[in-house]
């Protein structure tokens, strides 16, 4: 379950304010130095205001450093994943660790030696286990919670040029023939179905005589189409937004007013399609 967990696609998204997030991420480190003063810092003489405004500095510059360096490596990976996220993490914390010991050793007039940097390394590393799986927890949740179309591995490139057929079981019906890329949602209504497709960039709506379970029969090779309710089936591809938690999902489609339910029973297979 745990390796499953870290093989989850994790969205790597453009964080604007990653200056000021990590300015107060490293101003923790001035306040845990200057007001709990741990690791002996409170035999220090010196002033500790100062000293502790320093390895927060310090801290700061760590963060801007290896966000410049790591942003193009990032930008390389495909499919960036959960083990992804906790490896930059902890690489961070660990770069910022040994920086620390530098300077640590600098200001205590204490030779630079490798048996301070091992012990600076290790208790970042144990204190940012913690940090870090707490950090991509919280944050991989939020998209679950609010944005789980980012998570969702889509077959549309794989699917271009196929075209699904739905019978409209009527006598004179027509059946329905369209790219399965264009195809939203098909709803149960009565009777009948609704389809709701793209087309020109408008979201149109056709009526066949048949059953939701029948036009699901003939679509049933297609993995991401997705019955999500009783009433509702929907094309995994074209959700837009997805927005609800394990008591079911509100899902949304691009120039489609439509917001077709997930109900609580089908959420853990809606949650099967996240790469």
């Amino acid at each position: 379950m745990t390796l499953f967990v870290l093989l989850r696609k994790y969205p790597l998204t453009q964080n604007n304010n990653w200056l000021k997030d990590n300015a107060i991420y490293c101003s923790f480190v001035f306040l845990i130095l200057y007001l709990l003063q741990p690791f002996g810092f409170n035999m220090y003489s010196g002033n500790k205001f100062l000293v502790a405004l320093l390895f927060g500095g310090v801290s700061f510059g760590c963060c801007v450093v290896f966000h410049l360096v790591s942003k193009p490596i990032c930008q390389k990976v495909v499919v960036w994943r959960v083990w992804h996220e906790l490896l930059m993490i902890l690489s961070l914390i660990l770069f910022i660790g040994a920086c620390n010991s530098i300077v640590f050793s600098l200001i205590f007039v204490h030779a630079i030696t490798l048996e301070v940097c091992l012990l600076f390394m290790y208790w970042t590393f144990i204190i940012g286990i913690i940090i870090s799986t707490i950090s991509v927890s919280v944050d991989y949740h939020r998209y679950l919670r609010n944005k789980l179309e980012l998570l969702i591995d889509k077959t549309s490139e794989q699917q271009s040029g196929i075209v699904i057929t739905i019978h409209d079981t009527n006598v004179r019906g027509s059946d329905l023939q369209i790219s399965i890329n264009n195809l939203l949602y098909i709803e149960a209504q009565k009777n009948n179905i609704a389809v709701c497709y793209a087309k020109d960039g408008q979201a149109i709506v056709a009526e066949l005589h048949t059953t939701l379970s029948s036009a699901l029969n003939d679509l049933q090779e297609y993995k991401n189409i997705f019955q999500c309710h009783r009433s509702f089936a929907v094309n995994v591809n074209n959700i837009s937004s997805a927005q609800g938690n394990s008591n079911g999902y509100q899902l949304t489609f691009e120039n489609c007013h439509t917001v077709v339910p997930v109900s609580r029973t089908y959420v853990p297979k809606l949650r099967s399609y996240i790469a």
